[in-house]
């Protein structure tokens, strides 16, 4: 029987940690995609890419994407999935006309602007609680229309990131049954958010069961879990049939007390699926599983 391939995807960067929390986090172009690289050589076959400023503030500023997806792809093949999320800081605040903090939609937008194959969607608003600051990330049902609509537009696969069953219930089922999205579709469930995202749900085992129980007919699933459960969730994934990922941006330690890089997480991640009798997929076995179209030479 041919061994089982499995995705995994390296988050090496974020919209929210800082290299005082952990200094192996790259930021800038030419470090990311040089870690990038190192995470490809280990195993991985997607990168979830965030931008960050010259200050290391978050941005979805196309020419930083931009610059930072052509370094990567100078490297290697590795499949690059730019953020419409953004982060918490930098170009991406902006505040109401009642004070209240919100992630930019505007700036949001620009994720999709630097030609990325493949884009997350968060079809979910929620508020996030950081440093004592509330920030509203409004992606209400039009707007996930509106990212849905763009992405097919511009040939772009959309990463669905589900934050809580109704994510998956009520918007992603939605705009699937639109015809916004072709199967096979790719679903990230983000789990143990929810000391941070109102609406996010924590990881446990059934609750990543009763998750993917609920998964459509032709997609297939990854598992984001932050922090401690990074591990443990990504175990599950693999013996629930789905794929993985690791990374600072989900996960700052290697274990208690011990900061991670980005390598050593793919590394591990890579024994545990050999272990398992299965193969982390090449770039172009992930573009196959996923259904995206072959890199043009």
């Amino acid at each position: 029987m041919a061994e089982r391939k499995i995705i995994v995807t390296i988050a090496p960067t974020g919209g929210m940690a800082s290299k005082k929390q952990n200094p192996n986090i790259p930021t800038q172009p030419a470090e990311i995609a040089e870690d990038v690289y190192r995470c490809y050589e280990a195993g991985a076959s997607v990168v979830a890419v965030h931008a960050r400023r010259p200050d290391d503030e978050a941005t979805c500023n196309p020419a930083t994407y931009r610059d930072i997806n052509e370094r990567i792809r100078a490297k290697c093949d590795i499949i690059i999935n730019n953020s419409t999320g953004g982060g918490i800081n930098g170009d991406m605040l902006k505040e109401s006309t009642d004070g209240f903090l919100e992630i930019s939609w505007e700036e949001r937008l620009k994720g999709l602007e630097a030609g990325a194959e493949m884009c997350t969607l968060d079809p979910t608003t929620i508020v996030a609680n950081f440093e004592g600051r509330e920030i509203l990330m409004n992606t209400s049902p039009e707007r996930c229309r509106e990212l849905a609509s763009k992405m097919q537009d511009k040939g772009i696969k959309p990463e669905w990131e589900v934050f809580s069953p109704t994510h998956l219930l009520q918007d992603v089922t939605r705009l699937l049954e639109a015809g916004l999205d072709e199967p096979p579709y790719f679903i990230n469930f983000v789990l143990g958010a929810d000391r941070g995202f109102q609406g996010a749900m924590p990881y446990s085992p059934k609750i990543l069961q009763d998750m993917v129980d609920l998964i459509p007919e032709g997609a297939n699933f990854n598992v984001s879990a932050i922090g401690p459960s990074q591990l443990n969730a990504a175990l599950q994934s693999l013996l629930l049939g789905g794929h993985v990922r690791v990374g600072l941006e989900d996960n700052l330690y290697y274990e208690r007390g011990v900061l991670a890089n980005n390598v050593q997480l793919v590394e591990r991640i890579v024994r545990v699926i050999r272990e398992l009798g299965m193969e982390p997929a090449t770039p172009d076995e992930a573009r196959e599983i996923m259904g995206l179209k072959p890199l043009a030479a």
